[in-house]
């Protein structure tokens, strides 16, 4: 794989309760092979986190870090990621409040302080995108407002390819539009069971697999995330199993 390839830990979350559960989980998803995580869903100490990483040959490259600590308590932030040696903060959502056109021009001006400290200290602000950003409103699509009235060298984008799929938006012609502002991705397959669209383990889905890679190759992607948000019974670290395994065969 040109691009590294790891564990979006969201999947795992609800296996991430306390340190005892977290050290057994970090120790599958490193023997399965992954050498980088994305920190998500769950809470945990950075320094205890930075010297399980080391034990483990794991590296913390991406947060998803709640918005409200971003605004109030960027400084910590700032400290904790560069504690992990991870460049990206990462933001899973704007919250509700923001939820349109007006919305989201809000939204940029809100957080545009904290983006401009994350770059001073060396480390940039990720956008993760669900699929209501393809919502129009009169006429305006809040992802386009994202893309068009944020500053590249501040606002970059973990695009999440099922998402942009389910949003009704051509995946491929999307990571092109944002070539070099899509440092980090997610992989995420979708299936469709008894009709309804499901999630899946990168490989038993429908996502065009080949051409998103290359894509992303392309845009100048430097880590991947295997997310699989729902696993339907199955054990998650078994489905990151499979999902890497199908893309480093």
């Amino acid at each position: 794989m040109s691009i590294p390839i790891g564990a979006q830990l969201y999947t795992l979350r609800e296996q991430l309760q306390t340190p005892e559960d977290i050290r057994a989980a970090l120790t599958r998803v490193a023997q399965i092979g992954y050498r980088y995580i994305q920190c998500s869903g769950f809470a945990f100490d950075a320094p205890w986190m930075k010297a399980l990483c080391e034990e483990l040959n794991l590296k913390v490259r991406l947060t998803h870090t709640p918005p409200e600590r971003i605004l109030n308590d960027t400084e910590a932030v700032i400290q904790e990621h560069l504690l992990l040696e991870c460049p990206y903060v990462g933001i899973g959502s704007m919250p509700n409040e923001y939820k349109s056109a007006a919305g989201a021009r809000k939204f940029l001006a809100d957080y545009t302080p904290a983006m401009q400290a994350f770059a001073a200290a060396g480390l940039k602000f990720m956008y993760h995108n669900h699929s209501f950003e393809f919502e129009r409103f009169d006429g305006e699509r809040l992802f386009d407002i994202l893309i068009d009235e944020s500053d590249p060298a501040l606002f970059g984008f973990t695009l999440d390819v099922y998402w942009v799929q389910h949003g009704g938006a051509d995946v491929i012609d999307l990571i092109g539009r944002l070539a070099g502002r899509v440092d980090v991705c997610h992989y995420k397959d979708m299936a469709i069971v008894e009709g309804g669209q499901r999630f899946a383990a990168i490989g038993s889905g429908n996502m065009n697999w080949p051409g998103i890679i290359a894509a992303f190759e392309k845009a100048g992607t430097k880590y991947a995330f295997i997310e699989q948000d729902d696993c339907y019974g199955a054990d998650p670290i078994d489905e990151l199993a499979a999902s890497y395994q199908y893309l480093t065969a």
